[in-house]
C-alpha cells in the first residue's frame, strides 16, 4: 500500500518542521487562540462551545451520545456540562425510561445563546482565508488522518 510514510524521505526525519504532529498542533492552538475572544464574549470556552454546537444542532442528546459526537470520554464532559448548567444554558435529567441514562437539554437561554453565536464560524473563516475548496479539503484530511489513526 502506498502512502506517504514509505514514499516521503521526511517521514524519517526528526526535525521538527517536518512532523506533522506539530503542524496540527500549531495550527489548532492558532485556531483555538483566535477562537478565544469570540467565545469570551459569549461566556463560553472552546470545549464548552463544541457541547453547544452539538446541542445547537440536536438538542436533547444523551450524555453518551453528546460524548460519542464529540469524541469525549464522560470523565472529560461531565466537568464540562456542570458548568454549563450552573451557568443556566443546559439542563441535565435522568431519564424516566432509563434511569442510568442521562439527557441534556438546552435552556431557553442556551437555545438564545446560539443567535449570538453565528457571528463565530464566520470570524474563524474570515480568519483562517481558505477557499471553499480548501476549506473542504482541509475538513477531508483531518477527518482521513482521525479515523486513520484511530483505527491503528
Amino acid at each position: 500500500m502506498r502512502n506517504a510514510a514509505t514514499e516521503n524521505p521526511d517521514y524519517g526525519s526528526l526535525r521538527l518542521e517536518d512532523q506533522l504532529c506539530f503542524a496540527l498542533y500549531a495550527a489548532s492552538r492558532a485556531v483555538t487562540v483566535r477562537y478565544r475572544p469570540l467565545l469570551d464574549a459569549l461566556g463560553l470556552t472552546y470545549p464548552q462551545y463544541l457541547v453547544m454546537l452539538a446541542l445547537w444542532e440536536r438538542d436533547s442528546l444523551s450524555v453518551r451520545d453528546l460524548g460519542a459526537a464529540l469524541q469525549l470520554e464522560s470523565s472529560t464532559l461531565s466537568p464540562l456540562l456542570k458548568r454549563l448548567e450552573a451557568n443556566g444554558l443546559v439542563l441535565r435529567e435522568r431519564r424516566a425510561d432509563d434511569e442510568r441514562s442521562v439527557a441534556v437539554h438546552l435552556t431557553e437561554a442556551g437555545a438564545e445563546l446560539q443567535n449570538r453565536a453565528h457571528t463565530v464560524p464566520l470570524a474563524i473563516g474570515d480568519a483562517m482565508n481558505l477557499t471553499p475548496e480548501q476549506d473542504a479539503t482541509a475538513k477531508h484530511l483531518l477527518r482521513l488522518i482521525t479515523a486513520n489513526v484511530a483505527r491503528t
